[in-house]
């Protein structure tokens, strides 16, 4: 399973990348606005920094805002994938988008049969978003086993990204079931590296080797 870091905060993902692990960032414009620098300068140093799918979003509603903009995003550099929210304007623009080979993601899913749509207009990625279903008390993980049953039952090229994962059990679910990518906080991949059993150890063995003659 491939593992983006869902951030636009450049120090953050120098940190995760640092780890060895990343294969790609998920943006939004939530997550562009908090860190109050340009956007196009944000993208240009996360691309610069990891070399694997960036995920930039369009802020247009109607299908050709949305292309023309997914164009000028894609120009900025190969590795910058337009993402696109779920909605009917949107799988235009995947439709149009993705007939020029430029990747897109589709964002803001949130049942089996949207993502299924999106992978039928072309969509590289499908976005699932699991913690805002857990939120209004949907089981998002749930979602996202269904989705990978539809998909396995026919030929898309799509991969189902899962997003929203707000905790490590989000992670490792997505990874039992076979999930292409998992999106998340560095919180999140913080949680991931730690165990009290491992640090328990740790210190025990450092301990030991201070009885050790010198």
């Amino acid at each position: 399973m491939k593992i983006f870091i869902d951030s636009a905060d450049i120090e953050e993902i120098r940190e995760a990348n640092s780890l060895g692990v990343i294969d790609g960032v998920t943006t939004n414009p939530s997550l562009v606005a908090k860190t109050g620098r340009p956007f196009e300068q944000a993208l240009a140093d996360i691309c610069a920094e990891v070399d694997g799918p960036v995920s930039a979003e369009v802020l247009s509603t109607e299908a050709p805002a949305m292309i023309e903009e997914g164009r000028r995003l894609a120009a900025l550099h190969d590795n910058i994938v337009v993402k696109i929210p779920m909605i009917s304007e949107g799988l235009k623009a995947t439709r149009v988008l993705s007939s020029e080979g430029i990747g897109v993601n589709v964002t803001l899913i949130f049942q089996p049969a949207q993502g299924l749509l999106a992978a039928k207009a072309g969509a590289a990625y499908l976005s699932p978003f699991v913690g805002r279903l857990d939120d209004i008390s949907e089981d998002g993980m749930a979602m996202v086993g269904t989705l990978l049953q539809i998909l396995s039952n026919y030929d898309y090229d799509a991969e189902v990204l899962v997003a929203s994962i707000r905790n490590p059990l989000h992670f490792l679910e997505a990874a039992r079931m076979g999930a292409d990518v998992a999106t998340c906080p560095l919180s999140v991949i913080n949680q991931l590296t730690k165990h009290p059993l491992t640090d328990h150890g740790l210190a025990k063995f450092l301990a030991d080797w201070e009885k050790v003659p010198k």
